[in-house]
């Protein structure tokens, strides 16, 4: 996660990826989502992304990552932006996407 995210700054791009439908992955382990995570979002772990990109290219929305603090959700945004896919966001941790997603 940058520096400007950290503060926020960030934050006004994935607001209007998720105003615009944007599908939330959560790419922490299954343990980790099933103790709480992001209302409608779906689990991707991070080391499954690359198995998973055509799948996650075929929702043909923008895609918002999340994890506990930003750091797995950055290499799922790397991975994706490396296969060609732009509409793609780090969310940093799913709580900040909770409440993002609550201020809509």
């Amino acid at each position: 996660m940058s520096l400007l995210s950290l503060f926020g700054f960030g934050n006004s791009k994935i607001k209007e990826a998720l105003r615009n439908g944007a599908e939330v992955i959560d790419v922490r382990t299954a343990y980790e989502f099933d103790s709480g995570h992001v209302p409608n979002s779906i689990n991707i772990p991070v080391d499954r992304i690359s198995v998973n990109v055509e799948r996650i290219k075929d929702m043909k929305k923008p895609v918002i990552f999340c994890c506990a603090t930003g750091n797995r959700s950055g290499q799922a945004a790397d991975i994706m932006k490396a296969n060609g896919f732009h509409e793609v966001f780090n969310g940093g941790s799913w709580e900040n996407v909770i409440r993002l997603v609550n201020k809509l």
